[in-house]
């Protein structure tokens, strides 16, 4: 183990050494401050991870940290870094970094430190309405457990890929959803609030005796743009379709005064075999987003989530009375009974009128919970219901459809174990049988290279949907125990972050036997090897030097301290600086200036602290060009340029 700890991923040492001089950080932070204010949640993680991996702390670097993560559903992630935030800047804490926090902890199933931050939060910020809803319900976790549920779910694996499937809707005998799985065009337009493709439209048939989905296929035609399409809703007829889309009509893309492009509703009509041009609905606009169409039972209400103004939180339910041809009254917030100061958004209204949405300002599991409405007599709304697990998890849960009359339906997640970042669900609501026999599986999880055991893993159990049902760390020795139900065909799988994962496909042992099932995980990591050239392997710029002199420029530092790093790291590692020149000038003086520019350079690693016996520096002068460029040859100043470089040739390791 540790001469694998010796060759870890050389990215990891990058992070601590990318950010070295004040200035720097500051203009990085000013740029990923730019692309997180336009919901460029991705690239300015990347950013941020930079500068706190270099060693730069504030209290606005940790809140964009979580942020980055927290609207990407990454909640693991957004709960270490609200975390530093509550311990190291305590002065600089809002309400809703707290709620966060709160959130973010659920995600990752600690709840009780999670409750105790949400009391907090209530200190703070009485009267509003996701304190009081936790007040009112201090037992919440008992009253949407798991034992209770009459739902059984299964990720559709033979549908969903490896990016995102998300916001099913029945549409005849098929379900449309959304996805951005690569359908092999040449050109691919990425969304950077989460590095994946733009959505588009797709459709699949249902199996009307297993409910399982049939071959997927794009859907809607030329209602796909560049853009995102998502979210549709179809009139009983299935002649007319609302959807969601970014601001994008006829070839125009529409910001708002920030520079954002919101997302509107659009209404297409079905002629013949294909859809009309789409239109926007009249109460879009371009500062606020409209999105998530579902209409009523009789197709006369178009419910709706927006931010527009009016709304409590973030995001709320409305509605609209739909009054003729792209005639609509005005909009309709469903008020404090539904709405929070929280997201509400996906609504749904089954066949039975009842009403589903999605939340993350109620108490749940975490993340956005399922919820539905229970009515009064006369229509008016009662409360609202947690639909509990295993329809809701620590993760987001959301986009639920049903046919209340087979009891079945579809719901997205982007829990853990799924194929892509969110995936659609199936479900049935029959009785949960529960297990009598289990039996014994045992094994290692070792390095597939060094096949050295890794004390790190954790291994789970997952059925063949991908469900967790077990998970257990392994010991020093990277053995493990599980105790599967007998007789269950299921994954065995391994897990380390600096490894890929691994998997097998077993039966379980019946009769209370035990199997041994060994797994051998891949490296995500770089090895260092003996020969390697540093300098391709940390992709360091050209270390540059004034015309005719061999002391170290600031600009050559910087590349030197990455050089630095990975010795330091590294103890054992035995480095040999190799300088070149390219023909030009006199052969004996060329090789007297790489040497000394390379001695100079080994001198410079030597006095940050790295023993002289690691490192030595030796010029080559012109004696190893790469090129036909030697002396007297008729060459261009770029093709002079590979031959001068420096070389940091790995001795020993």
């Amino acid at each position: 183990m540790q001469q694998v700890n010796k060759s870890i991923l050389l990215f990891k040492v990058l992070f601590i050494v990318c950010i070295t001089f004040s200035f720097a950080q500051e203009k990085e932070l000013s740029k990923a401050d730019k692309k997180f204010e336009s919901y460029a949640f991705i690239d300015a993680q990347k950013i941020y991870l930079r500068l706190a991996k270099g060693g730069y702390e504030s209290a606005e670097l940790f809140q964009k940290l979580g942020d980055s993560y927290y609207f990407n559903g990454k909640y693991e992630d957004s709960a270490q870094w609200f975390e530093k935030l509550v311990e190291k800047y305590p002065e600089t804490l809002t309400p809703e970094y707290l709620f966060r926090y709160a959130q973010s902890l659920k995600g990752i199933k600690e709840y009780e430190k999670s409750d105790k931050i949400m009391s907090e939060f209530r200190k703070l910020k009485g009267g509003d309405s996701r304190a009081e809803l936790f007040a009112e319900e201090p037992d919440y976790l008992e009253e949407i457990s798991y034992s209770d549920s009459e739902y059984e779910v299964e990720n559709l694996r033979r549908t969903n890929s490896r990016l995102s499937d998300f916001g099913p809707m029945f549409y005849k005998d098929r379900i449309i959803f959304s996805s951005a799985r690569d359908t092999g065009t040449t050109k691919k337009y990425i969304h950077t609030w989460n590095n994946e493709p733009f959505l588009d439209f797709y459709q699949a048939p249902i199996d009307i005796e297993t409910g399982e989905l049939g071959k997927v296929e794009k859907f809607g035609g030329s209602i796909n743009s560049k853009y995102h399409e998502s979210s549709p809703s179809f009139t009983a007829d299935g002649n007319t379709m609302y959807f969601t889309r970014n601001n994008f009509s006829q070839g125009v893309k529409r910001t708002d005064k920030n520079g954002t492009v919101r997302l509107k509703i659009f209404k297409s009509t079905k002629k013949g075999d294909s859809w009309s041009t789409p239109i926007e609905l009249p109460f879009n606009d371009d500062d606020y987003s409209v999105s998530h169409p579902a209409l009523s039972v009789d197709n006369k209400q178009l419910y709706f989530s927006s931010d527009m103004p009016g709304t409590t939180g973030f995001s709320d339910i409305w509605v609209v009375d739909i009054l003729g041809d792209n005639e609509y009254s005005t909009p309709k917030n469903l008020g404090p009974i539904i709405n929070t100061e929280g997201r509400e958004n996906f609504p749904y209204v089954s066949k039975k009128g009842n009403l589903y949405f999605s939340s993350d300002g109620r108490p749940g599991l975490g993340g956005l919970d399922i919820y539905v409405v229970a009515t009064k007599k006369n229509g008016d709304v009662a409360y609202v219901i947690n639909l509990g697990e295993p329809i809701n998890s620590p993760q987001d849960d959301f986009a639920f459809i049903v046919d209340e009359y087979t009891n079945t339906g579809y719901f997205s997640t982007n829990r853990y174990f799924g194929m892509g970042s969110d995936d659609i669900f199936r479900f049935t609501r029959t009785p949960k049988e529960i297990p009598v026999c289990e039996s014994l599986i045992t094994g290692t999880v070792r390095d597939k290279e060094t096949k050295l055991p890794i004390p790190t893993a954790t291994v789970s159990i997952l059925d063949i949907e991908g469900n967790l049902l077990q998970k257990t760390e392994v010991n020093e020795k990277g053995e493990y125990t599980l105790n599967p139900i007998c007789g269950e065909e299921i994954l065995i799988r391994a897990d380390e972050p600096e490894y890929y994962s691994a998997e097998e496909l077993v039966t379980a042992p019946t009769d209370g036997d035990s199997m041994v099932v060994d797994l051998y995980l891949e490296p995500r990591i770089t090895r260092i090897n003996e020969g390697d050239d540093l300098a391709k392997l940390l992709d360091l710029k050209p270390i540059y030097f004034d015309f005719d002199r061999f002391n170290i420029r600031p600009d050559a530092e910087e590349e030197l301290t990455k050089v630095l790093a990975v010795m330091e790291s590294n103890p054992t590692l035995v480095v040999e600086i190799r300088s070149h020149t390219d023909s030009r000038g006199n052969d004996a003086y060329n090789l007297s200036l790489s040497d000394k520019r390379a001695r100079s350079t080994a001198d410079w690693i030597v006095s940050r602290g790295i023993e002289p016996s690691r490192i030595s520096g030796k010029g080559f002068g012109e004696t190893e060009l790469i090129n036909d460029c030697g002396n007297g040859s008729d060459c261009t100043e770029e093709q002079h340029q590979l031959n001068r470089r420096s070389e940091f040739i790995v001795i020993s390791f």
